[in-house]
This record gives C-alpha cells, structure tokens and sequence, in this order.
C-alpha cells in the first residue's frame, strides 16, 4: 500500500470502533461485515498486514485478529474520530449543581462525580491556584559536612530557611554546583512545580549519573521538599476502573490505583495540559508513566479572570470511546469555566 487510502482508512475507523465497542481482536470476516466495504476478504487481509507493517495494528498471540496499537489509536482520534454532541441533560444537570454549590470544593466534587458518573471512569480534577509561587534563587550554605542551610527566594520577596540532613558529605564546592543546577534549570518556575521536576529527574535518571551529579540532585530535591499538598488533586471514581479489567481493558489496575495514590505522576500529567489550549489527549505510553501504559488521560484547563488555574481530566483504559469522552472533557471545562468567573 503506497499510501493510506480511502479505504484503508475506512477499515482503520471500523477496526477501532469494533474494538473499543468490544474489546476483542477485530478478524478480516468481522471487519468486512461491519465496514460493508465491497471488497474480498483477501484484500481486507492485505490491507491490514499493511496496516500492521506501518505500526498501527498488532496481532495478540492468541488470535489472528488484530487490535490497534497506541499510534493506531492516536491516528484514529487525529484524523479518523468523529465526536458526538454532549447531551444537553448533562450540561443542565452539571450547570444546577454547580449553581446551588456554596463553595469551589464542592464545585469540584460535583464536577469530578458527573465526569466520572458520565464516562465510567476514573475523574480527576487539579485544584485551581491563583496564587502561584515562583522561584527565584536558591543557596546551600554548608552548617557541618552533613547539615546543609538551604535559603530559598521566591518571587513574590519572601525568603524561606530551612536546615536538611544528608546522607552523605557533600563539599561547599559541590553545594554550589548544585545551586547553580537549579538557578539556571528551575529559576522562574512554579515551587510546586520545581519539587515535582526535581523528583522526577532524580527517579528516572539516578542510574545514568556519576556519584556526585547524583549527590548534586539529592540535596536539591531535599533541599525543595515540604509538606505534601493531599488535596491538589481530588479523584472520584477509582472504583469505576474494576469494569475495564481485561477485555482488552487494563490488566495491572493496582499500578494504576498506586499511582493515584501517590499523585505525584498524576500532578506531572495534569499540568502538562496547563498551558495548553483546549482538550490534551495522552494515549498509552504518550502519558511518559510505564503505570499509565494501558490508560489514556483526557485533560483540558479550565479558567479564571483569562487565566488557566486548573484541569480536570478523565483516566481509562485506551479503549475508551474518544468520541463521547473528549467532548465531555471539553464541555464540562468551559462550564466550570463559566461558572468560576460567575463566583469571582
């Protein structure tokens, strides 16, 4: 196939519609019912060899079907989708609810509860922080080989203090290493956001370090460390993710449970759609979490006074119907939109 046809394309769009509607391999004979293509069950098996050979398709081993792959997923939702309108009942429910809400709490909660009701998955939601807190400048001023002062400036002129424990000894000329790492990557960015990176970067990339960038990075992720903010990310609906187990669904659902616990790798996704413009979609592997490979994450931001301070979003497995679960994203982040600027 020197290019991916109209009628390719057209059995790609059913493949993925049969698949999520049932999550089982899709065979040439069910495929060439439900496209009703006029084209012989031979040509359905060429097409989706070549299909297979391009990326977007994948045999189980325990079946000459085919499912789609992540990329075949993410083409389908890129070119293929057609989206549905949501249903106005939703809309009104949703507008009443959070129109009786006394308070943004329970404004989130309604809106975490009707996604999660909506979609049968799990709904997320990043509580909106108007007053964000940037860095400025760090400083680790050595107090004994293993006692370190670290002097925080933050943007808005407040100076914060605080003496860490290390595990090591670490030199003053390392210490300033260290501070120079994180003026120069983190300077000017969200506190919240600097421990989280910090974190990051030091989980995933300790192995590749030599001993002393890696000591570099634990006094700078120590040294950013504080209490744990449980509420910057409320979840409703976990329970909802027991009907995706299997059938083509997700089979390590307690990775996923622990990564809502721990919330840190659901921080990291939800703000990764901060700043962007309407609905962000990650499928599988997209998400950057190995826990997150059988999900997709629809997030979008919603707003207040013009500036984006949150984001909801829906967890599924990637066989979730895009078609109803993007618009739904998208709708009920302008009407919590709406309904914040209203209460402001």
């Amino acid at each position: 196939m020197s290019k991916f046809d109209q009628r390719a394309q057209t059995l790609m769009k059913t493949l993925v519609e049969t698949y999520i509607s049932n999550g089982q391999p899709v065979g040439s004979k069910t495929l060439l019912e439900n496209s009703q293509l006029s084209v012989s069950p031979a040509t359905i098996r060429n097409v989706m060899h070549d299909l297979e050979e391009m990326g977007l398709l994948t045999s189980p081993h325990t079946s000459a079907g085919r499912i789609p792959t992540c990329q075949g997923v993410r083409l389908f939702v890129d070119q293929l989708l057609t989206v549905q309108d949501v249903e106005q009942n939703y809309q009104q429910q949703l507008k009443r609810q959070l129109d009786d809400a006394t308070e943004t709490g329970q404004m989130l909660n309604s809106v975490t509860n009707m996604l999660s009701q909506m979609t049968n998955m799990a709904g997320l939601i990043r509580v909106p922080r108007r007053d964000v807190t940037c860095v400025s400048q760090v400083e680790f001023v050595p107090l004994s080989q293993q006692k370190v002062l670290v002097i925080l400036v933050l943007d808005n002129g407040e100076v914060q203090n605080r003496v860490i424990q290390l595990d090591v000894d670490i030199s003053r000329e390392e210490l300033q290493q260290a501070a120079n790492y994180v003026n120069h990557h983190y300077a000017g960015k969200e506190l919240d956001t600097v421990r989280r990176e910090l974190f990051e970067e030091l989980k995933s990339d300790k192995s590749q370090m030599d001993q002393m960038m890696a000591s570099m990075m634990a006094v700078a992720e120590k040294g950013f460390a504080g209490e744990k903010q449980e509420d910057e990310v409320q979840i409703t609906g976990k329970s909802q993710m027991l009907n995706w187990v299997g059938a083509g669904g997700i089979s390590d659902l307690q990775s996923v449970f622990d990564a809502f616990a721990e919330k840190t790798q659901m921080l990291g996704l939800l703000d990764k759609c901060l700043s962007a413009d309407g609905v962000q979609l990650f499928i599988g592997e997209e998400s950057g979490y190995d826990v997150l490979n059988q999900c997709s994450v629809v997030g979008a931001p919603y707003s207040i006074d013009g500036q984006a301070v949150g984001v909801l979003a829906v967890v599924g497995p990637t066989r979730m119907a895009y078609d109803k679960v993007i618009p739904i994203v998208d709708i009920t982040a302008k009407i919590l939109t709406s309904a914040l600027n209203s209460e402001s």
